[in-house]
Formats: structure tokens, C-alpha cells, sequence
């Protein structure tokens, strides 16, 4: 470290000697100059970031307003953003841009330096968790380092690239961009211990696909070169390797190796991004151990940083993790104020919505909204088959990766043993196959997922039909008790015209019955019509001191207005099956029906005793408490058709200081009877 701090300083001297009585020294021969001092500054840069400042700040003096100044600028952002100084980074970006804005056409050095601050900002994104704006810049940074010859620096921005890619969840053109990398150092002769940023990449995109084994197998290969490593890059390798056995749901290993980053980063304040970000892996860790207080302890110390420089994606994270918190500590009201005020990025990373769509789920199931519930399940089932389509297609990728690789070293060995014709035979041959084979297993995995996507079809549309069929058996039905009883009451009446009255009102009822059923829904004058026709004849077997009523509101049009098929006749049965007959005193059925905002409310009540706990919403003493199922079946399929289901009630109340029941129907005005989606 001393000797480095001796020739830097030595070079300055120099430097400033050339200065004084360098007047025909152009901006080529200082930017020569000073390569060496950038190259020494540049290993210095990310254990003592400061000094390199300061010493960028004593070599500005003697370059203004040249390459050299803004190449030093460069360095002196890459020095403020180890320092988490990401805003003075930016100033000092913006100015080399506009340097480079005014001398575009001024040559390869011009080109070079418009590279280096692209790839800096790249950086800068990166840390703003502005992924796409990150990608832009390297790739920009990519295009001018080819166009000014910098070979060299095409790896370093190969891996960028790379990194970006595997961010937004693109694995297989992460996959491509790392090979990439590998192949510019097989052709800068860069030996493996160069290519270590590489095998942990390689390693993070198998960890994303869940390919553990192969997963280990690049951590392996990159572990071997960890003494070696620079401070971020140390910080990237235990921090990516914890996350790896966080996915495996190994939470301890994870946590051993987040420890072990905690205190290497604990050597490094001007490291504040990245200790910051090993906290908020530490919280979520404690939290799926339910250590809630270690988990609260770090996510309190690391969310203010976040909040300060503005980072939405970690925000996001940590909100995540909080919701969840408050949810193991039974504050359901807590879990749903921090739902709220949530942080709502642009783009989120598909392993953290993974995570965020987990812990909702469990947030909507303490709610009991279980239908928002599953949504957030069948959405992260969507998010794992993507993540199976994602490793098939690197798969491919990387098989085409590795054909490409070695058709290069075949035509080295045609090159060096003079047999060119043969070895293109046998490369045409190998292609061929590769090809076949590809198109094999491509026709296999196409008609494989037809196959299953027409056997899913028919089974749901056959589970549709005996839902359907079973409902239609079910509407046909009509109690058989109920036609004996008053059939035979009506043979034992003396009074012929009564009789007569009565055995209309039945054939009318059976008639209406038979015309309804093969109709899920019904116009609620239809239902109204049938009720009063039920209600008139069982009233003989509950006089004298039954009394029924009808409240319709005026407003509402019942001639078009549907409803489900014996939504109001089950429970007015039930009321004087189960509640009103054999009661003594007097006996009251009530069935108010009024329009509130957009939906309408039917509310059927009467004084019958109640029911006596929650099983009897089904069945009762004298029931089967088939009726009720039948609604409630109705209910389920048709409510998973629309948007705003129809919502239902059954609860205890007192009429006249008798108890009773009331069944309580909510149903939206534009609500759906096709099963379709």
C-alpha cells in the first residue's frame, strides 16, 4: 500500500515537471502519461475511495479542460459512488458528457472516454434500481468501446450487461452476456483468476432458475479466487451465495453467510449501499425464522438510508417484509396501513414480486378475502412456471452458447494442423445433429404442452357441464312432501270451490316451477310470483295467527331485473319448514326488497326461533338442508364469473322480543348468469 502511495506520488511530480515546460505536449501524450497513475489509483479505489478523491483533486490543477481532466473525472466518480455519494457522481458524469457532446468527432480518445461515462452511469442506474435506463448505457458504453478499439474494457462491460439482463429477470440473454465475457478473455488471454465475476454471474442466473447443483458448481469455481477479490466484489459473492440458500429455504446457511458479510462490510463505512442492502437480507431472514424482534431491529436501522437516496426497489422490499411483521404480530391493522402506503415501483425484480405475492397471500387469508387470496397463489404458480420456461430456454441458449465456442477452437486446430476441409465436414455434421436434435425436443416440448393445454380444456369444460347438469337436476326438483300434504288435504276439504282454489294454485305452482328450471336465472317478478303462490298455500296450515308481507321498492323494475333461480323460494320455504310451522303464537314472515347505489337487497325474515349455531345455516332438525346448498353452490359458480359478487347473509335477529332469522342477499344490477369467462 505504501509503495503504491510512493509512485503515485512520484508520477504527480513528474506530471507537474511536464506541465510547466510541456507546452508542445499534446492531450494524447498526457492521457499516456497518466495511465499509469490511473491504473494505480484504480486498485486503491475501493479500499480508501477518499484518497483517490483527493488525489484526483491534486491532478486537476495541471490538465484543465482536457481528455485527461475528464478521464480523471471518471475515476473521481466511480471514488464518489464507493462512497454512496451518488448525486456528486452524477454532476461530474454530466459534465464529462457535455465535454464529450462538444468534441464527438475528435477521435478514438474522445470515443474511449464517452464509453467509460456511459458505463459509469450504467452503475449509477443500477444502484437507482432503474434497470432499463442501466442496460441503455451499457450497451451504449459496449457500442463506443468497439468503435474506439477499447478491447480491453469489453469484458468489464460484457458483465454490466450482463448483470442488468439478469435483474429484469432475462436470464438467457444474462447467460449469453456472461458467455460473452468468457469468450473476450479467452481472447485477451485473461486467466481465471480475472473470470471470477463471471462463474458468480453464471452462478446467480442457475440460483434465479433454481438449478441448485449447477448453481454451486459456479459459486465453487469462483470461491477459489475470494482472497483475490476487491471489497464489492467479495460483497457480491457472499451476498449472492446467502441468497442461494435462501431460495433453497436453508435459512441458517443463509444467515451464516450474511453474518460473515455484515462484519466484512463493517471494515468499509463508505460502503453504506451495500451494508444497508445486507441488512434488509438479514430482516427477511429473521422473519421467515419468526425471530420478529432480530427482524424489526435490522429493517429499522436500514430503511431510512433507503428512504434518503430514494431506492424504491429496496423501499418495496423492506415494505414487503413489513406487512408480513405486522401480520406475524396480529396487528392485521398495522399490515394493512403499511399496504397502503406502500412504495409502487415501475419495475419489480420477478424473485422479489415472488416474495411480495407470498406474503399478501398470507395477508388477504388473515383478512379473509380468500378469493384475493388465491389470486396472489395462482399468480406466483404463473410467476414458477415462467421461472421453468425461463431454465428451458437458457438451456437452449447455453447449448447454442457452447456449439458456437467450440466450432472457434475447431477452426484454431484446422488453422495449426492443415486440415481445414476435414474439420468443417465434421462441424457441418455436428451442427446438423445439434439442429435435429433441437428441433426434436423443440416438436416433443410443443406437442407435450398442446397435448396437456386440450386435456385441461376438456376437463374443464366437462367439469362445467356436470356442474351445469347437477343444477339443472337440482332446479327440477320439487318436495314431494310438499305435494302429498296438500293433495291430501285437499281430498278431505268439504268445501268443493275452496278445493277447487286451492288445486289451481298448486297446478300454477308446479307449472311455474317446471317452466323455471332450465334457466339459471329468473326475473324477479317471476320469483316474486312463485313465492306468493308457495306462501298462499301453505298459509292455511299456519292460521290463525300468520302473517306475511311484502316490501318491494318502488323503484325498482322486477320485470328486468334477474336473479338466481329460488334465491328468495328456499329460504321462504325453510322459514315456515324449519321456523313458523308447529310454533305457537303468533308467526311473521317478512320479504323487503329495496335498491341501494347499484345493487339490489333482499332481505327475508321471520320470527321462527332462529337457528342455534353455524351448522344449522345447512341443516336443520327436520331438514336435509339440500335447499341451502343449492344456493350456496349456485352462488360459488356464478360469483367466480364476475367481478362483483352476489354476497349472502344468514344471522340471528329479534322481531317483536322473539328471536328469528334473516337471510340477506346483496346483487349487483349488472351482474352475469353466462358461464364464460
Amino acid at each position: 500500500m505504501y509503495r503504491k502511495i510512493i509512485i503515485s506520488v512520484f508520477v504527480c511530480l513528474a506530471l507537474l515537471l511536464v506541465s510547466n515546460c510541456g507546452r508542445r505536449k499534446n492531450v494524447g501524450e498526457h492521457l499516456m502519461s497518466c495511465r499509469f497513475l490511473f491504473e494505480q489509483w484504480t486498485d486503491t479505489l475501493s479500499n480508501d475511495p477518499a484518497y483517490v478523491c483527493a488525489q484526483v483533486d491534486s491532478l486537476l490543477v495541471h490538465v484543465k479542460d482536457s481528455v485527461v481532466y475528464y478521464q480523471a473525472l471518471v475515476l473521481k466518480s466511480k471514488a464518489k459512488m464507493f462512497m454512496s455519494e451518488i448525486d456528486s457522481a452524477e454532476c461530474l458524469l454530466d459534465a464529462i458528457s457535455r465535454f464529450c457532446s462538444s468534441h464527438g468527432d475528435s477521435g478514438e480518445k474522445v470515443w474511449m472516454l464517452s464509453a467509460d461515462a456511459a458505463n459509469m452511469k450504467g452503475n449509477l442506474y443500477v444502484r437507482r434500481a432503474v434497470y432499463d435506463s442501466a442496460r441503455d448505457a451499457f450497451s451504449n458504453a459496449y457500442r463506443l468501446c468497439e468503435k474506439a478499439g477499447g478491447y480491453d474494457k469489453l469484458f468489464d462491460i460484457s458483465l454490466n450487461l450482463a448483470d442488468s439482463y439478469v435483474v429484469e429477470g432475462e436470464y438467457d440473454r444474462g447467460a449469453f452476456w456472461y458467455r460473452k465475457a468468457l469468450r473476450l478473455a479467452d481472447s485477451l488471454d485473461l486467466g481465471d483468476e480475472y473470470r471470477f465475476p463471471v462463474y458468480y454471474g453464471l452462478a446467480q442466473v442457475n440460483m434465479n432458475l433454481r438449478d441448485f447443483g449447477r448453481c454451486d458448481y459456479f459459486f465453487d469455481l469462483a470461491g477459489k479466487y475470494y482472497d483475490r477479490m476487491k471489497p464489492y466484489e467479495k460483497h457480491i459473492y457472499l451476498n449472492n451465495r446467502g441468497n442461494s440458500y435462501y431460495y433453497r429455504e436453508d435459512y441458517p446457511s443463509a444467515l451464516a453467510y450474511f453474518r460473515r458479510l455484515l462484519a466484512f462490510l463493517s471494515q468499509y463505512p463508505e460502503m453504506k449501499f451495500e451494508r444497508n442492502l445486507t441488512m434488509v437480507n438479514m430482516g427477511e431472514v429473521f422473519l421467515l425464522m419468526n425471530e420478529t424482534d432480530s427482524a424489526t431491529y435490522y429493517l429499522d436501522r436500514c430503511y431510512p438510508y433507503f428512504r434518503e437516496i430514494g431506492n424504491t426497489t429496496a423501499l418495496y422490499y423492506i415494505d414487503t417484509q413489513l406487512i408480513e411483521l405486522a401480520l406475524k404480530k396480529n396487528n392485521l391493522a398495522l399490515a394493512r396501513k403499511r399496504l397502503r402506503d406502500a412504495v409502487k415501483p415501475d419495475f419489480v425484480d420477478p424473485n422479489m414480486l415472488h416474495i411480495r405475492n407470498r406474503y399478501l397471500q398470507h395477508y388477504f387469508e388473515e383478512s379473509g378475502n380468500f378469493r384475493q387470496a388465491y389470486l396472489y397463489l395462482k399468480e406466483n404458480n404463473r410467476i414458477d412456471d415462467s421461472i421453468r420456461n425461463e431454465r428451458v430456454k437458457m438451456r437452449t441458449a447455453m447449448i447454442a452458447l457452447e456449439y458456437r465456442q467450440d466450432s472457434t477452437l475447431m477452426e484454431k486446430e484446422m488453422l495449426i494442423q492443415q486440415n481445414k476441409n476435414k474439420v468443417l465436414r465434421l462441424n457441418q455434421w455436428l451442427y446438423g445433429g445439434a439442429l435435429v436434435v433441437l428441433l426434436a425436443v423443440m416438436f416433443g416440448v410443443f406437442a407435450f404442452l398442446y397435448r396437456k393445454k386440450k386435456r385441461l380444456e376438456k376437463e374443464r369444460n366437462l367439469q362445467m357441464s356436470i356442474n351445469s347438469l347437477r343444477l339443472a337436476n337440482i332446479r327440477n326438483r320439487i318436495s314431494p312432501h310438499f305435494i302429498f300434504n296438500v293433495l291430501n288435504r285437499e281430498m278431505h276439504l268439504q268445501r268443493e270451490s275452496e278445493g277447487d282454489r286451492y288445486m289451481k294454485r298448486l297446478v300454477k305452482l308446479i307449472r311455474r316451477n317446471l317452466e323455471l328450471a332450465d334457466s339459471l336465472s329468473v326475473s324477479l317478478r317471476d320469483e316474486l310470483d312463485f313465492v306468493r303462490t308457495y306462501i298462499d298455500l301453505e298459509s292455511a296450515t299456519l292460521q290463525p295467527d300468520f302473517v306475511y308481507t311484502f316490501d318491494v321498492d318502488a323503484c325498482i323494475d322486477t320485470a328486468n331485473v334477474q336473479i338466481p333461480s329460488m334465491l328468495v323460494q328456499i329460504p321462504v320455504e325453510n322459514a315456515i319448514k324449519h321456523g313458523l310451522r308447529g310454533k305457537p303464537g303468533r308467526k311473521r314472515l317478512c320479504i323487503r326488497i329495496v335498491k341501494e347505489d347499484e345493487s339490489i337487497m333482499i332481505a327475508i325474515r321471520d320470527n321462527g326461533g332462529g337457528f342455534r349455531n353455524a351448522d344449522s345455516v345447512m341443516a336443520s332438525s327436520n331438514g336435509t338442508g339440500t335447499g341451502m346448498k343449492v344456493i350456496t353452490r349456485t352462488l360459488q359458480l356464478l360469483n367466480a364469473y364476475n367481478r362483483f359478487p352476489i354476497e349472502m347473509r344468514i344471522a340471528n335477529i329479534e322481531i317483536e322480543h322473539e328471536a328469528g332469522c334473516e337471510v340477506y342477499f346483496k346483487i349487483p344490477i349488472d351482474y352475469s348468469f353466462e358461464l364464460k369467462k
